[in-house]
């Protein structure tokens, strides 16, 4: 490993953290959210449902704090010691580039393969799963060959860029990030989910009558609302909202539509509105926009300590780990911002909608559909979680129900 000064590595990685903090700050919402009434799990999940979501969860998470290790670990051996392609002398170091970053990408979701498996067959033996292995692993290479293309541009273009600014990288690292982030949040919902999954415009009937009245009543212009058929690979329900400017739409999965009632889906629709009114998605963007330029800073101090390449196909494995390791504490940071802007689209939810019990009788069906934790660590809550638990969200329709009364 090349030695430079301690702080040259620590203060970018602190300065780093505190971008993040203090762009939190700043995106976080301002207007008064609903103190969630404390309340007692057990009055609206048994004992064995309890015990049913924690025998799934807990162990599905450990799967996959394992497979990130795993990759670390694996990253780590490559960039401590490079086997002959990635270590070679390129006689085209950007097309080497492409090459190394390439391999590296396929070879990191090839390591961890195994607990993936095993994390799926626990999904099937729980009935959340419903893909064929066939179907999974034609997902598997599809999703590979994508992230292979964008990671063998991104080798490219890390090469071209540290070798064309060998000290100030990182500033165009930064803003390259940040646009391309800002390309794929509009693009993906047209050119990348359709890959995967068939989308269809809410066909004319009760429920696009309740998502238009709402996004009325809102003051929201929702663009398109979409049925997504989720049911071809699981039986758990979900919405989002994904796009932005003329991409812009709320995904309903059809597990969700063909499940809950009118009053649970309307409030749904109003969650997803409340993203959409207060610009969510362009909030994560700029959220990102604040973070880069001091993660782009911090990842190039550690990547030099890391490795002594510069400038070459053989210093990719560095910048990898270190994107890694900066990456850790600032999305936990963004998890935090994330969790607050849930609470914010909960209220505004229940406010729309008015309907809290229908709110607690979705929150609760919900988390048994999903084979949700209820009643996770405290520490995971905090750092992983990009939404409140349920226990939170109940008590948040509760208290706003007694204050109705």
């Amino acid at each position: 490993m090349s030695r430079i000064p301690r702080f040259s590595v620590l203060g970018p990685t602190l300065l780093a953290a505190a971008g993040a903090e203090a762009a939190r700050r700043l995106l976080e919402p301002r207007t008064p959210v609903i103190e969630p009434a404390p309340i007692d799990i057990s009055s609206y999940f048994s004992e064995e449902e309890r015990a049913r979501g924690r025998r799934f969860a807990r162990p599905q998470l450990a799967l996959g704090m394992a497979r990130g290790a795993v990759e670390l670990a694996a990253l780590a051996l490559v960039t401590r010691r490079p086997p002959p392609p990635v270590g070679r002398s390129w006689s085209r170091p950007v097309a080497g580039g492409a090459a190394v970053a390439a391999g590296l990408s396929l070879g990191l979701s090839v390591v961890p393969l195994p607990l993936r498996a095993l994390s799926r067959r626990r999904a099937l033996a729980a009935g959340l799963d419903t893909q064929s292995w066939g179907g999974w692993a034609s997902d598997l290479v599809k999703a590979n060959l994508i992230q292979t293309g964008f990671a063998a541009a991104t080798g490219g273009a890390a090469v071209a860029a540290t070798r064309r600014f060998p000290r100030s990288w990182w500033a165009p690292a930064a803003a390259a990030s940040v646009g391309l982030g800002a390309v794929l949040a509009a693009l993906a919902p047209v050119v990348l989910d359709p890959i995967f999954n068939d989308f269809e415009p809410l066909p004319e009937g009760q429920t696009r009558s309740d998502v238009l009245d709402l996004a009325q009543a809102a003051g929201v212009k929702v663009g398109e609302v979409y049925s997504v058929d989720a049911s071809r690979r699981t039986t758990a329900a979900n919405a989002y909202v994904t796009g932005l400017g003329p991409t812009k739409r709320v995904v309903l999965y059809d597990t969700m539509l063909d499940r809950y009632g009118r009053d649970e889906v309307r409030l749904v629709v109003a969650h997803e509105l409340g993203h959409v009114a207060h610009r969510d998605v362009p909030r994560s963007v700029v959220y990102a926009a604040i973070v880069a330029p001091a993660a782009a800073l911090a990842v190039q101090r550690v990547s030099w300590a890391l490795s002594e390449q510069r400038g070459t196909p053989g210093a990719l494995p560095a910048l990898a780990l270190a994107s890694a390791l900066v990456s850790a504490p600032i999305g936990m940071i963004g998890n935090r911002l994330s969790r607050a802007i849930e609470r914010r689209a909960d209220e505004f939810s229940l406010r729309l909608a008015g309907a809290p019990e229908a709110f607690i009788s979705f929150e609760r069906g919900i988390a048994l559909q999903n084979l949700a934790d209820l009643e996770p660590p405290r520490l995971v809550s905090r750092l992983l979680a990009t939404h409140p638990p349920t226990a939170e969200r109940i008590g948040a329709a509760v208290a706003f129900s007694a204050r109705a009364a």
